[in-house]
């Protein structure tokens, strides 16, 4: 009788198991990282948006001698770019004085506990509400 070598292709079980298991590790250290670097990037394109909005507020204010709270005499949009924040201008009685507010409303940032809400005013103090630190929250 001729015996013949057999050679076998192809994974184990084991294998599989090991390799799925790495898998699952390198994902579970990933994936809050990733999470919290799209949460930092939206707040950063609202701390942006707010900034530009107030600009746009003085501006407004050294042509017509008052602030106003209409989002579109500002020619600014009601949300941000991409949609994770909803913007809102509050004046103050005597129309001379404004606070611009960015309220988390959708996509990762819609449950966000750390920096629900920033807002930044014609004295240009930043601000913000939830668990973390308004300088936290404007990423400086």
């Amino acid at each position: 009788m001729k015996k013949t070598k057999h050679t076998e292709l192809g994974f184990t079980l084991v294998e599989m198991m090991i390799t799925i298991a790495i898998l699952g590790i390198l994902a579970s250290i990933a994936y809050p990282s990733y999470a919290e670097y799209v949460r930092r990037a939206a707040r950063a394109e609202a701390a942006a948006t707010l900034l530009d909005a107030a600009n746009k507020q003085e501006q407004y204010f050294v042509d017509n001698r008052q602030y106003t709270n209409s989002l579109a005499a500002l020619g600014l949009p009601a949300t941000t770019e991409n949609n994770y924040f909803s913007l809102e201008i509050e004046l103050g009685d005597d129309l001379n004085s404004f606070v611009i507010r960015a309220t988390a409303s959708g996509g990762p940032l819609a449950d966000d506990t750390e920096c629900t809400t920033l807002t930044i005013n014609n004295l240009n103090i930043r601000g913000s509400t939830g668990t973390f630190t308004a300088d936290r929250c404007w990423g400086r």
